[in-house]
């Protein structure tokens, strides 16, 4: 079986998942779907994965994916939740369901907790945590969150004072 694999330059910021397309069924060249837009195909919000995917895999015969970031990002949402992404991260995508989630956690008082699983159920994502799962309303990720601040990058620019630059 051949495999074919797909990384846009644009997306070398930070980090953030998924997919390049490996199989001989899957075809990538520049300007094919961002993990983004391939997300959105499989029925989940924009913002699931944090701005700065450097790059992605898809098997699209079993949905085997693997997605890359240039480093670890980490950021919260609802002001009471930590997420962090590792620099790869991969699992399996079906239409509403990421599943076998590797790379992905969640902090929990003052565990750091791996998020096996997210389905998009009605208006909500359930994070499964194996023990434990937690719904989110789909709608806080219909944009997509920065590293270091989330989804409230624009309210740190406003707070934090600007610096002149010097010029030698």
């Amino acid at each position: 079986m051949g495999s074919f694999s797909c990384r846009n330059p644009t997306y070398l910021l930070m980090m953030y998942p998924l997919l390049i397309i490996l199989s001989s069924v899957a075809y990538c060249e520049v300007g094919e779907s961002s993990a983004y837009e391939v997300l959105q195909q499989y029925d989940f919000p924009i913002g699931i994965p944090p701005i700065g995917v450097a790059g992605y895999e898809l098997n699209t015969e079993t949905g085997h994916f693997l997605v890359y970031f240039s480093g670890t990002c980490t950021f919260s949402i609802e002001n009471s939740y930590q997420l962090q992404y590792e620099p790869t991260i991969s699992g399996v995508l079906s239409k509403g369901r990421l599943s076998d989630l590797k790379g992905v956690s969640v902090k929990v008082l003052f565990f750091w907790l791996s998020i096996l699983e997210v389905v998009h159920v009605c208006n909500d994502l359930r994070l499964s945590l194996g023990i434990a799962s937690t719904n989110f309303p789909s709608n806080n990720f219909e944009e997509r969150p920065q590293c270091g601040c989330g989804f409230h990058c624009d309210q740190l620019s406003t707070v934090l004072p600007s610096y002149p630059v010097a010029t030698y």
